[in-house]
């Protein structure tokens, strides 16, 4: 077989650096941005941060507003003034203005607390004032370290026994165990506990020994949590020979205790959200903002692009491609504001009726419709709903909030599982405390009112909001 050569023709989609960087940065969160954008102008002279150095190749000023319906010009016979929806100087912005960007000067500067005691400082301080030997304090020191964040000591004294094998003597268990039941009755009562029963009988046996229910409390913490869970208050009075009203004194007793006593000694800093849009409604009309920090004020640096012209060719060679690059990364910065924008104002002309009603008017959506409603790709949708976040006079939620899926009703349209969700929680709150609503009553009563329903996917919207079933809610009143 002879060589020969052959000529095709043939149509390939390939991704260009330009697009590759529009896209990383579509979905990156606001922080994500901030911090990619402080790496690129570390690596890039030609990149300006703050914009001080802008000209001819500055970003041109983009609109950060615009109202939900995101429409074209119209005729000039229906033009419409924009300053009458939108004046920056009108009460009605200047206020939202201040409560929703936090303009007032005592919260221009986030306050700057000392970090929170964590649970091991706490409990090794105590420690520290215990009398402990020598011995003793090792011990402790070793326990304190090998508490998870909840306070308990999951794996058993092992862990511990392993980190003091140094020691000599060696420390035997019934010696680490004599200190941790010391500790267990550090504050919080309950910590270095072995399981629950041991942490809940721990913080029963610190109350006054009069008090109604204790001694019962305790053998029920000890052999039937089970029970307890169920609350089958009738088979612990079976259980234990004791009257409905001896084992409810004792299960509310229970129920006081804290089953996580190490959990509210969290030293992890608070976390904030930072939106990404803000809605608010103006004369009658739902207008959304971008947030500046999702347009950064990037610009070429002047000084770094008049060396070129002066530049040794090799240098003058390495300078345009930085600013090649530059200018690539303010057009995908400006591509990504465009279509934040865009998405922004879909999500809130959609769901309007839930900034105005709550919950309960939520419609269905997915992200198929609106990629369609906006001629982009269902995956771009999905890139920048994640970690952004939209401010509303109802909170502040994740874009992927306003999605669902939806349920058919009985006129034929639909409605989506959030309002359906809402429903459930609504007649829950309203129910009668001595007859609670069963899956079927509420599924009957949803039906009633036009959604069509099964009683399963009513028990399925129950579970995720964690709300108990009827006979759990009967019995915990």
């Amino acid at each position: 077989m002879k060589p020969g050569l052959q000529l095709r023709q043939s149509q390939q989609l390939s991704l260009t650096p330009q697009l590759q960087q529009a896209i990383r940065l579509l979905q990156l969160s606001q922080l994500e941005l901030q911090t990619e954008l402080r790496e690129l102008a570390e690596a890039n002279p030609l990149i300006d941060l703050d914009g001080s150095e802008a000209g001819d190749d500055g970003p041109a000023e983009s609109s950060a507003s615009s109202d939900s319906d995101g429409g074209g010009a119209e005729a000039s016979s229906d033009v419409i003034d924009e300053s009458e929806y939108w004046d920056e100087h009108s009460p009605q912005v200047i206020e939202w203005a201040q409560s929703s960007h936090g303009f007032d000067d005592e919260d221009a500067m986030e306050p700057q607390d000392a970090a929170p005691e964590g649970l091991r400082d706490h409990l090794q301080w105590q420690a520290n004032l215990s009398g402990f030997s020598s011995r003793e304090a090792a011990i402790a020191a070793a326990i304190i370290d090998a508490l998870d964040d909840d306070g308990y000591l999951h794996e058993g004294l092992e862990p511990v026994l392993a980190a003091l094998r140094t020691l000599s003597p060696a420390i035997t268990k019934d010696e680490a165990d004599a200190v941790r039941m010391r500790i267990q009755h550090f504050d919080p009562v309950g910590v270095a506990s072995l399981d629950l029963g041991d942490c809940l009988d721990a913080q029963l046996e610190q109350l006054d020994p009069a008090t109604e229910g204790r001694e019962l409390a305790r053998a029920i913490v000890a052999s039937e949590l089970d029970l307890l869970a169920r609350r089958d208050i009738a088979k612990l009075s079976s259980r234990f020979g004791a009257p409905e009203d001896e084992v409810i004194a004792a299960t509310t007793l229970i129920r006081a205790l804290d089953p996580r006593p190490g959990s509210r000694f969290d030293s992890a800093a608070a976390e904030y959200v930072a939106p990404d849009a803000y809605a608010v409604k103006v004369s009658g009309r739902w207008r959304v903002s971008l947030s500046p920090e999702c347009q950064p004020r990037l610009a070429i640096n002047q000084h770094y692009c008049s060396l070129i012209a002066r530049a040794q060719r090799s240098d003058a060679t390495w300078l345009r491609g930085q600013l090649q690059e530059a200018r690539w990364l303010m057009k995908s910065l400006e591509a990504r504001a465009d279509t934040l924008l865009k998405v922004a104002q879909a999500i809130v002309r959609t769901q309007s009726a839930f900034l105005d009603f709550g919950p309960e008017a939520m419609r269905p959506l997915v992200m198929r419709e609106l990629a369609e409603e906006l001629g982009m790709h269902e995956s771009t949708i999905s890139r920048v709903t994640t970690r952004k976040y939209l401010h509303t006079p109802r909170g502040t939620f994740e874009f992927k909030h306003f999605f669902s899926s939806s349920v058919a009703t009985e006129d034929g349209g639909s409605a989506s599982a959030t309002a359906i969700q809402a429903m459930i929680r609504k007649l829950v709150d309203e129910e009668d405390p001595s007859k609670p609503l069963s899956d079927q009553t509420l599924t009957a009563e949803l039906n009633r009112r036009g959604i069509q329903v099964a009683r399963r996917t009513v028990a399925k919207y129950r579970e995720q909001m964690r709300i108990p079933s009827s006979s759990e809610r009967l019995r915990a009143r």
